[in-house]
């Protein structure tokens, strides 16, 4: 595998910069998801590194070598796209096969039949593997797609939400054997992704876009812990971060403008000064929806909690991060 660096890129369209003056290194081996909302520069990036967009300054590296000027074809990359493309005409295995048909690769044919089986195995088409791609609901098809950029041996893995079209327990489960194919072979996998759960379980490294440019780059707890500004802490956290006046729970540090209290760092007690506005039962946990001193506040409880809407609570901060007027992290 390689590793991919990208130095000072960018890449307008327009007047609009996808990408600005972005460096980001994703290391040899390691998993580092995409993170950032539409038009943050996620997929541009990957387009970028698989040579299907150029860059308008800087480089882009692959295993050490100056990209400029090869080609997608030279770059020994595999990319699956958010939407699925695959050979109508040809069969499910047809379709896995034909990546390792290359005359570049010279793929023995008993090589091809076993790595088409066995990927077929792990996405759970290999009944599927004489139906053409016609004959496929829209999940089976993204299952194949994955299953293509898989049965190859690239530099690098590039992949573009190719979670988002399968439900949800093809999904988890998928989550867990694309982690396991990648920590198996060493692989190198630049991932983009919506899903913080994905990104939480499945990455070795989470990289925050904004417009283009690198917010921050860590471990997903890392990033989850101490988030380098508001824009950061709001990309990971399933409710998201909290955030509220710095002083409404007393004094502040100097500079504060705002405190953030992700959902577990939310006491409650027996008082009178919060009120729940609505209890939220997801199965394996409850959330709380909380009015407190007119803001809205979320925090999680106990799956079989008898609190309900109209209780009232103390409420009272835990672990806060504190951020100034622009959005930036302080120390407490």
């Amino acid at each position: 595998m390689a590793e991919i660096r990208l130095e000072n890129v960018t890449r307008a369209y327009g007047s609009v910069k996808a990408l600005d003056n972005l460096s980001i290194t994703v290391h040899d081996g390691s998993f580092l998801v995409l993170l950032g909302p539409t038009g943050a520069g996620k997929t541009t990036t990957l387009r970028m590194v698989a040579g299907l967009e150029r860059p308008e300054q800087g480089q882009i590296f692959i295993n050490n070598q100056n990209m400029d000027g090869k080609t997608a074809a030279q770059r020994n990359v595999a990319m699956v796209f958010q939407q699925y493309s695959l050979y109508p005409h040809l069969t499910v295995r047809e379709n896995l096969a034909f990546p390792l048909k290359s005359p570049l690769l010279k793929t023995p044919a008993d090589i091809i039949k076993g790595k088409v089986e066995e990927i077929s195995e792990v996405l759970q088409i290999s009944h599927k593997l004489d139906n053409k791609a016609t004959a496929l609901s829209g999940g089976e098809m993204q299952r194949v797609s994955i299953g293509r950029a898989l049965v190859r041996d690239p530099s690098v893995y590039l992949m573009d939400e190719p979670l988002s079209s399968l439900d949800a327990k093809l999904r988890a489960d998928l989550r867990i054997e694309l982690k396991s194919i990648q920590s198996d072979r060493g692989a190198t996998l630049l991932y983009v992704t919506h899903d913080q759960v994905e990104a939480m379980t499945m990455a070795t490294h989470v990289g925050v876009l904004d417009e283009g440019k690198l917010v921050q780059i860590g471990s997903p707890r890392e990033i989850y812990e101490d988030p380098v500004s508001i824009y950061a802490a709001g990309r990971l956290g399933q409710p998201r971060i909290n955030i509220l006046p710095a002083d409404l729970f007393g004094t502040a540090p100097s500079g504060a403008k705002w405190i953030g209290l992700r959902s577990e760092h939310i006491i409650y007690t027996e008082g009178s000064d919060g009120t729940v506005t609505r209890v939220e039962r997801l199965g394996d946990q409850t959330r709380l929806h909380m009015r407190f001193k007119g803001h809205d506040i979320v925090t999680v409880t106990d799956a079989h909690t008898s609190l309900k809407s109209g209780d009232t609570l103390a409420v009272a901060p835990s672990h806060p991060l504190f951020f100034d007027q622009s959005g930036k992290r302080i120390s407490s």
